[in-house]
């Protein structure tokens, strides 16, 4: 398997960090809508190292297709055909209040933006009219001077990220992919996503399509490595774990009731009590733990015979980089 690692990194370190993780031997990087911008970053790697490059996820209810098209089909020539455009939706209470935009249908939006992307990308490949015409966003003007002309490495894959069996099913129908959202158990995924994905492969008469397993990581190799590595995972799944629309992969491990707890406590903002409701046998059930060849091995074990890449977080710690390339190692 590949590993895809995140590019983590002040604004003025990206191509620094960049070299740094791919000469610790990973296969991909990817940026996260986070404390800075999701796209940015690519675009100053892109073509300085070689290695494949996806946003994951760029946050799409706020953005017009026109404008992930044209950042989409640049930033597969900067990267020489490396590029792929990981979208996602996001849930409400971001996309109003952070955002400043509208929620509504987020299946059926992000359903018709893979979809209008994908028009505008093909339009300006092959020269055909923009005839895009959707509930929610329609595309249908493309003078000649708006057009970049066919990009020489074809156009990127666009792939879309998914929890609920809606928008999973809906990614297997429309999108070049699946990003498996991060927050969840191998019984989530087996029982839950890859039964939406088979749903959604159908509708389309597809026989194959690609899945981009998401993994959240604590690795250390002592005792105390992994206590740190620990602690920020726990932070992490205490915060998804809050949401109510990632409740599903806690019903499924009969600690539904959980959710609105860690709800209630993000709100008082009582983090410690947040992370101390994370217990070991449900950090190791929603995250892999251990050395990085017994991470290596709990992740072939859970995604090998269904991916041949996977995309790992180490959130709130750094692990030494001897400890990446041992973990690359070991999948590879």
């Amino acid at each position: 398997m590949l590993l895809d690692l995140q590019l983590d990194a002040r604004p003025d370190r990206y191509e620094e960090r960049a070299r740094t993780l791919v000469e610790a031997g990973s296969g991909g990087l990817f940026t996260f809508e986070g404390p800075h911008d999701v796209l940015l970053p690519l675009a100053a790697v892109a073509g300085r190292v070689d290695t494949d490059l996806m946003t994951n996820v760029a946050i799409a209810l706020p953005r017009s297709p026109m404008h992930l098209a044209h950042a989409a089909w640049d930033l597969q020539l900067m990267s020489r055909g490396r590029f792929r455009l990981g979208l996602g939706s996001q849930i409400r209470p971001h996309i109003e209040k952070r955002y400043g935009a509208t929620w509504s249908a987020p299946a059926a939006r992000m359903r018709e933006i893979v979809l209008a992307v994908r028009a505008i990308l093909t339009s300006w490949q092959d020269g055909s009219p923009l005839e895009f015409r959707g509930e929610y966003t329609r595309h249908t003007l493309m003078p000649p001077t708006f057009v970049p002309g066919p990009n020489p490495y074809g156009p990127p894959p666009v792939l879309l990220g998914a929890l609920g069996p809606v928008m999973t099913r809906t990614a297997a129908e429309v999108a070049d992919g699946l990003l498996v959202m991060p927050f969840h158990s191998h019984r989530h995924f087996r029982e839950r996503t890859l039964p939406a994905v088979a749903q959604g492969m159908k509708r389309a008469g597809r026989t194959e399509f690609p899945l981009y397993p998401q993994v959240i990581v604590a690795m250390g190799r002592s005792t105390d490595e992994l206590a740190a590595a620990s602690t920020g995972v726990r932070g992490l799944l205490a915060f998804y774990g809050s949401t109510p629309a990632y409740r599903p992969v806690l019903d499924i491990e009969g600690r539904g009731e959980l959710q609105p707890e860690l709800n209630a406590l993000s709100k008082s903002g009582d983090i410690m009590k947040m992370f101390d409701r994370i217990s070991e046998p449900l950090l190791e059930t929603l995250a892999v733990r251990g050395t990085p060849e017994d991470c290596a091995f709990e992740i072939k074990r859970r995604f090998a015979d269904v991916s041949d890449r996977v995309c790992c977080y180490f959130p709130g710690y750094d692990p030494p980089v001897d400890q990446v390339a041992a973990l690359a190692a070991a999948l590879r």
